[in-house]
């Protein structure tokens, strides 16, 4: 099982990064390692200071293709959960400043959250999903999939020219704005419309 995390997929969240619009997906993996499951805490790693949220609306692929025609991607997914890209924005910015890849900041341990999944046909219009963040009951990113630059599908027909898709991956959608810092001490909430899907600690 891989992760897929698609960058830059809201035209706001682009703009507070001061990051250039993308005219294809932009993407980049994490590894299975990353997942946190169970709404287990997430444990603030001892090399970074700014530990950033990303909430996304997350992908499970539910069969293996390559070079997926878009007008047949909406077939290879019948769940769509949430989760959060963990980001340590200052090892991000490190890498960055010096033209590095930035893995480091993105693909460790724990860094994928990940909540639970509804059933596709369970959601109205999936190019109209409500999604949202609480930190300490407080909302902090509220979205939408009507908002992404790269639907669902461009984004699996995309990726599959490069990558072959199988069963169980996992496909983060990127995130909205309102992205920010998280601390010890903090509790984390992602819904999708009204429903619940991810609560944990952060310790």
């Amino acid at each position: 099982m891989k992760i897929i995390c698609i960058g830059r997929n809201y035209v706001e969240h682009a703009r507070e990064l001061n990051n250039p619009l993308p005219k294809e997906p932009v993407f980049f993996l994490k590894p299975d390692s990353a997942i946190l499951r169970r709404n287990h805490p997430f444990y603030y790693p001892d090399f970074s200071n700014e530990i950033h949220f990303e909430t996304e609306l997350v992908l499970k692929i539910c069969k293996v293709g390559r070079h997926i025609p878009e007008r047949f991607a909406s077939s290879y997914y019948k769940e769509i959960g949430i989760g959060i890209d963990f980001t340590a924005r200052d090892l991000q910015r490190k890498c960055k400043e010096k033209g590095l890849p930035w893995e480091i900041a993105k693909a460790f341990d724990f860094s994928a959250p990940l909540g639970k999944f509804l059933i596709k046909d369970e959601l109205a219009d999936t190019g109209n999903i409500s999604f949202s963040l609480k930190i300490n009951n407080e909302i902090r990113q509220d979205g939408n999939s009507s908002n992404m630059i790269f639907s669902f599908d461009q984004i699996i027909a995309y990726v599959s020219k490069f990558i072959t898709l199988k069963m169980g991956d996992l496909i983060f959608t990127g995130t909205p704005e309102g992205v920010g810092p998280v601390k010890r001490g903090d509790r984390l909430q992602a819904y999708i419309e009204d429903k619940k899907l991810l609560d944990f600690p952060v310790r």
